[in-house]
C-alpha cells in the first residue's frame, strides 16, 4: 500500500499556490458554497418554462417530509384524467395516505416471505443483509402501486385524509423496521428449530395483527365505503354515496392498468436491449403484479414519452434527482453547474458508468407533463414534481433534454404506444433475473 509522504503534499500545495486564480476561487467556494459557485447563470435563462405541447396543469401535491413520490406521481397522472372527465376541482387530490397504509401492510408480509425463503442462510449472506438493511422503506416501483391499486383501489384525499406519519414517516419508519428484525429473529429460529408451517403461519398472523393494529393508530382506520360529493367546473353538484374504494377506482379512474407498463434505459453491458427484466425480492403485494422492466434505447426510449405527451396522457417517470439540480429554480440540467471548471478536475462518467460503478440510480419519481419540440426534437421537458408550490414555476420543473438523456431510467408508457414487436417482446419473453441491489430494483 502507498501512503502519502510529506513530499508528495508539498506538491500538492504547490500545485494549489501557483494558480492565480485558486484564491478567488477558494473565497467564492467557502462562501457561496460548491453549486452557487459553478452556477451558470445564463445557462438559467435558457430553460425558461414555455413548452410547445403542455398539457393541463393541477396545483402541485406535496409529500412533505416523506418518501412518497412514487404514489403521488401515479395518483397525480390519475387525477388529471379524472379532472378532464369530470370536472373535478383543481385543487382534487387521490389520497397518498391511503395507498401508503396498504403498501405499509403489505411490504411487511413481503418482508417476512423472504425472511423464511433465506432462512437457512447467515445474517451476513448478502441477500440476508440486504433484507435487514431495510426491512421496508417509503420508496417504490409503478408495478408495485399497481399490485396496491389492483388490491385495494384508491379514494379521494376527503376520505382519508394525511396523518402526521404519512407527512412526516421517518418516526414510524424507525419504530416499524425495528418491528420488523425483531420478527425476522423469531422467524429464522422457528425455521432453525425445525418447527411445523403451522406454528410459523400462527406467529405471521400474529404479527399481521400487530402491524395492522400500528398502522391504523398511526395513520388512520382505511375505509371500507365512504361518500363523496363535489362541484363540477359547471359548478352542478354530485354526490356518491357509500362507494367502495375498489369501485371508486374503476367508476372514476377506469384505467385498464395492464395496459401500462414500466420502460427503463439502462446501458450497461449486463442489460441488454429489447429485453425484460425482473428485480428479485422487490414488491410489495404477496401474488400481486410483479416488477417487470422492458429495457430499451435511449432514441426508443425518450420517442415513447414523446408519443405519450402528443397523444395528450402524462408520462411517469423515474429520474436520479441528485445531479445537475436547482431545486429553488425548479432546474435540471447538465450544464447549470459546471464543477470541472471550477475545479479543474474532470467528473465525467457514461450513463452506463455511473450505473455500474454506484454513481448513480433511480431515487425520485415525477410526472412529464410537457415538452417543448423543435424540428420535431425534444429541447426541455415540463415536469410536475411533488414538493409543493414554492420550488420552480408553481412547483413545476424544467428539464433539458440533455438532464433527461443522463439522468432519466425509468417512464411508464401505455402499450398501444409501443411497437408491436416491442409489445411481443413484453408480453411473451422471459424476463432475465437481476439481483436485489441492481440499481434498475432502486425505490424511488
Amino acid at each position: 500500500m502507498s501512503e502519502i509522504t510529506q513530499e508528495e503534499l508539498a506538491f500538492y500545495k504547490e500545485a494549489v499556490s501557483v494558480s492565480p486564480k485558486s484564491a478567488a476561487i477558494r473565497n467564492a467556494v467557502t462562501t457561496n458554497g460548491i453549486l452557487q459557485s459553478a452556477r451558470d447563470n445564463e445557462r438559467a435563462g435558457v430553460l425558461t418554462p414555455v413548452f410547445s405541447v403542455d398539457l393541463e396543469s393541477s396545483p402541485v401535491a406535496n409529500q412533505l417530509q416523506s418518501g412518497r413520490c412514487w404514489m403521488f406521481a401515479a395518483l397525480n397522472t390519475m387525477r388529471h384524467d379524472m379532472k378532464a372527465v369530470y370536472g373535478l376541482p383543481g385543487d382534487f387530490e387521490l389520497s397518498q395516505s391511503y395507498t401508503f397504509f396498504w403498501d405499509k401492510l403489505e411490504k411487511a408480509n413481503y418482508f417476512y416471505e423472504n425472511i423464511l425463503a433465506t432462512a437457512d442462510k447467515p445474517t451476513d449472506d448478502r441477500e440476508v443483509a440486504f433484507l435487514l438493511q431495510m426491512p421496508q422503506q417509503d420508496g417504490g416501483q409503478w408495478d408495485m402501486l399497481v399490485a396496491l391499486i389492483e388490491k385495494y383501489g384508491v379514494v379521494p384525499q376527503s376520505a382519508y385524509p394525511e396523518s402526521q406519519a404519512s407527512s412526516h414517516s421517518a418516526e414510524f419508519n424507525r419504530l416499524y423496521n425495528g418491528k420488523l428484525r425483531k420478527d425476522a429473529i423469531t422467524l429464522r429460529k422457528l425455521v432453525a428449530a425445525n418447527a411445523a408451517q403451522a406454528e410459523i403461519d400462527e406467529k405471521l398472523a400474529q404479527f399481521g395483527r400487530e402491524n395492522y393494529h400500528m398502522l391504523s393508530l398511526t395513520f388512520g382506520e382505511p375505509p371500507v365505503a365512504f361518500d363523496f360529493s363535489y362541484r363540477d367546473k359547471d359548478n352542478n353538484f354530485h354526490r356518491e354515496q357509500a362507494i367502495s374504494p375498489l369501485d371508486f377506482f374503476e367508476k372514476y379512474v377506469g384505467w385498464e392498468l395492464s395496459d401500462y407498463i414500466s420502460i427503463i434505459n439502462a446501458p450497461t453491458a449486463d442489460k441488454p436491449f429489447n429485453q425484460t427484466y425482473n428485480v428479485k425480492m422487490l414488491g410489495n403485494v404477496s401474488g400481486g403484479r410483479e416488477v417487470k422492466h422492458l429495457n430499451l434505447d435511449l432514441a426508443t426510449f425518450k420517442d415513447l414519452a414523446v408519443k405519450q405527451l402528443l397523444a395528450g396522457e402524462n408520462v411517469w417517470f423515474g429520474v436520479d434527482m441528485g445531479p445537475k439540480l436547482d431545486r429553488k429554480a425548479g432546474l435540471m440540467d447538465t450544464k447549470l453547474f459546471n464543477e470541472d471548471d471550477l475545479f479543474d478536475v474532470d467528473f465525467s462518467m457514461t450513463k452506463a458508468e455511473r450505473l455500474e460503478y454506484g454513481d448513480s440510480l433511480m431515487t425520485h419519481a415525477m410526472v412529464l407533463t410537457g415538452v417543448d419540440l423543435v424540428d420535431g426534437k425534444p429541447t426541455k421537458w415540463k415536469v410536475e414534481n411533488s414538493w409543493g408550490d414554492k420550488n420552480g414555476n408553481k412547483g413545476y420543473f424544467t428539464m433539458s433534454d440533455e438532464w433527461f438523456d443522463e439522468f432519466t431510467y425509468q417512464i411508464v408508457i401505455k402499450k398501444e404506444f409501443l411497437p408491436e414487436e416491442l409489445r411481443d417482446i413484453y408480453e411473451t419473453a422471459t424476463p432475465s433475473m437481476l439481483a436485489p441491489w441492481d440499481p434498475m430494483g432502486a425505490l424511488a
